[in-house]
């Protein structure tokens, strides 16, 4: 079957990308590059713009008496991030690889609007915000023993940083705060093993990734004023246990199909900064008249994400090949945080392939994605109090959208 091996780096040029539906998933973490044949080294760059909004619900709680103005206004800014990897055959049968990404990350900003229900035009003149980012580096060891089967493993070196900014009526006592999420770095580990027929172009691989907990220093503020009602103490966050399933076959000459799987443990990870949690204890004890002083989280997720994506790649010269894929995300629960109204969605993408030379490529593509609609709600949603459930929904997002561009590079030697 004559497939150039080159065309099989396609697969993985929209395969893992963004899925804004699910919490904070960004990467994908894919290792794909490390199954490719010989030495190989590659660069990835994504810009992602999203298109969302809802409507608020008309409560006088939300919305400013003098105000009609129910939309939340687009709240998810564009933003880039970048993938890198170098994968060298050390020994016949052995394989050492570097991987660098982005995996999770987010990027809100709630526009300032006369509702004033998720922004402050009297005080601080801002809307409520979030900024997370991450970067992974991926130390692989892979040992073939045969050429049909590779088995790998290795440390990951992980950072974290964020701030989180919660303006407007939406917020309550707690409009006003703001949280800065200094840079942690933690470790964790991944392992995981290939099966390949080279001749018909087959390859199946399942990698597992760990959870990293991470111990944050955090300073908590109300309008710019140091927030202490309990000893200081870091912030834990847990960034979620994964599993990648990717496989790909020939199915006919000069043609391919490949699919990637995802799970990712979400509903294990919450944020609760320290300060944060006292507030929110002392808020549900008056709420609930002393029966539940159990406070909320800052932000968390009620069901794991698993997302799939499918796809056919065909060589139409020896330079030349295209892809196309679709996707499907299952998000991670309805009602969804205001920090990220959505629930799952499908998405489609293209891509095209030019080989210059035997040895290097490059790809670009294209992706559109149907976000699914979501309810959006505060964190007291959970909280065992009567009637705290409908309070705490306030707002619906329908009929959003996403797009993104990519562009990857890669060369063998």
């Amino acid at each position: 079957m004559k497939i150039n091996p080159l065309l099989l780096s396609m697969m993985s040029l929209f395969a893992t990308t963004y899925t804004h539906a699910a919490a904070m998933d960004q990467s994908g973490q894919s290792i794909l590059a490390f199954l490719e044949d010989k030495n190989y080294f590659e660069a990835n760059i994504a810009a992602v713009s999203p298109d969302i909004s809802g409507k608020i619900r008309d409560r006088t709680d939300l919305v400013d008496a003098n105000s009609r103005d129910l939309n939340t206004g687009d709240m998810a800014n564009s933003f880039q991030y970048y993938n890198a990897a170098l994968k060298l055959q050390i020994a016949p049968k052995m394989s050492f690889g570097l991987i660098y990404d982005q995996p999770f990350g987010a990027s809100v900003q709630y526009p300032l609007r006369s509702n004033n229900t998720f922004s402050d035009n009297e005080y601080t003149q801002t809307g409520t915000s979030v900024d997370v980012d991450t970067q992974n580096i991926s130390m692989l060891f892979g040992f073939q023993p045969d050429p049909h089967i590779n088995l790998y493993g290795g440390g990951v070196y992980q950072t974290v940083k964020g701030s989180v900014s919660l303006r407007g009526n939406s917020m309550s006592i707690f409009n006003g705060y703001d949280a800065h999420f200094k840079e942690d770095s933690a470790v964790g580990w991944l392992a995981g093993a290939a099966f390949q027929i080279p001749e018909i172009a087959l390859k199946a691989a399942v990698t597992y990734r760990s959870e990293i907990k991470h111990k944050i220093d955090t300073q908590e503020t109300i309008f710019g004023e140091s927030l202490i009602l309990t000893p200081p103490a870091d912030t834990k966050i847990t960034t979620p246990q994964s599993v990648n399933l990717d496989f790909q076959t020939g199915v006919y000459k000069d043609t391919l199909v490949f699919l990637n799987a995802r799970w990712v443990n979400w509903k294990e990870t919450t944020i609760r900064p320290t300060q944060f949690g006292a507030l929110t204890e002392l808020a549900t004890a008056e709420l609930s008249q002393g029966t539940y002083a159990g406070g909320f989280n800052l932000d968390d997720y009620h069901k794991d994400q698993y997302s799939a994506t499918f796809g056919l790649g065909h060589q139409f010269t020896d330079r030349w090949s295209a892809s196309t894929d679709v996707s499907w995300d299952s998000g991670t629960g309805n009602p969804a945080s205001v920090l990220n109204p959505t629930k799952g969605g499908w998405g489609l993408g293209l891509g095209i392939q030019y080989n210059p030379a035997a040895n290097y490529f490059i790809a670009g593509g294209i992706k559109y994605f149907w976000i699914g609609d979501a309810t959006a709600q505060d964190g007291t949603y959970y909280i065992p109090v009567p009637g705290a459930s409908e309070v705490a929904q306030q707002g619906d997002y329908r009929n959003n959208t996403a797009i993104a561009y990519g562009l990857k590079m890669g060369y063998r030697f």
